[in-house]
């Protein structure tokens, strides 16, 4: 596969028009189509991208001959059906992220895409920016020496609507699968799974997560000290700290364009990597690249890695007894 690849979006919501928006900064890659579960709003969709395939159904997306990959954009409990969807009709996914709603979900996508020998990726699209690719360079360099302590957060403010999907448990609400995936993923990309967590949530009037504090501990003693929060503004900064030194990602660090490097004796470095589009652009590239390669998985967000990410918050819910009525 040599050509463009070519995209299809799979619903229309926000975090799609952020997906399709990045596209349109990558070279080799076009959107084609576009599904939705009513014409009106595919047509919609469709009219402010010039898309040309307009699909009244995510059936008829997934058997479009003309698309290549699919991006998932639907709310986090449809991530399943939707991405089995695709893969049983031979559609490389990239699917939004939380992955799924938990780790048994996450299994049977993955399955599916080993049976079927379809391309599925998480689409934890802060890995593939510039800077936090620069941040695994340098920690594998040992640029601050051995990693021993991360700090990080991502909580903003919104207002309690009980029918909105951040406040829904029936659309997987709360701030752990919304924004506190980020910090988890973030911890895993530097020290893998954790060996223990500790963890408290303030859980709302609607049943679901507003704030949390969670702190990992890894094999070697190192921590990480994360939380979330969709009821309370927080820095949106990580620190990552090491025996000669602490690389700290700047605000906002999940769409992060710039480090400072700070070893000990040593003048701070500050790192300026911007990112291409808005920032979406660098995953669907690495799509594109694992495509052309015959890879089933990116080697940056493996499978094995999206399916400890998924254990471990599962594991976190279970500390505040959080389920979902789905579960």
């Amino acid at each position: 596969m040599t050509d463009n690849i070519r995209w299809g979006i799979l619903g229309t919501g926000s975090i799609a028009h952020q997906f399709a928006t990045g596209l349109k900064a990558l070279a080799d890659g076009d959107l084609v189509a576009v599904g939705s579960r009513s014409q009106e709003t595919a047509d919609k969709f469709a009219a402010e991208f010039n898309v040309p395939n307009r699909h009244a159904s995510y059936e008829a997306l997934a058997h479009d001959p003309q698309v290549d990959a699919i991006y998932i954009s639907t709310p986090h409990p449809f991530h399943k059906e939707n991405t089995l969807l695709c893969l049983q009709a031979g559609k490389a996914v990239l699917c939004e992220k939380p992955f799924a709603m938990n780790a048994h979900e996450g299994e049977t996508m993955i399955e599916a895409s080993h049976t079927h020998g379809v391309f599925l990726m998480e689409a934890m699209w802060t890995r593939y920016l510039p800077a936090i690719v620069k941040v695994r360079q340098l920690l594998a360099d040992g640029a601050i020496g051995d990693v021993r302590m991360l700090t990080v957060d991502f909580g903003f403010r919104t207002e309690v609507k009980p029918e909105h999907r951040l406040f829904d448990p029936h659309l997987g609400g709360g701030a752990l699968l919304d924004v506190g995936v980020y910090p988890v993923s973030l911890a895993s990309m530097i020290f893998g799974e954790p060996e223990r967590i500790v963890s408290m949530a303030d859980i709302g009037q609607t049943g679901i997560d507003e704030q949390s504090a969670m702190i990992f501990g890894y094999a070697q003693g190192q921590l990480a000290l994360l939380s979330s929060a969709i009821r309370t503004s927080t820095p949106h900064e990580a620190v990552v700290s090491g025996t000669r030194g602490q690389i700290r990602i700047h605000s906002p660090w999940w769409r992060c364009s710039r480090l400072t490097v700070s070893v000990n004796g040593k003048p701070d470095e500050v790192l300026d990597l911007p990112y291409e589009g808005n920032g979406y652009t660098h995953e669907a590239a690495e799509v594109g690249r694992c495509l052309r390669s015959g890879e089933l998985e990116s080697p940056v967000m493996p499978h094995a890695e999206t399916l400890s990410i998924l254990r471990t918050m599962d594991q976190v819910r279970e500390q505040w007894n959080l389920k979902y009525p789905m579960e």
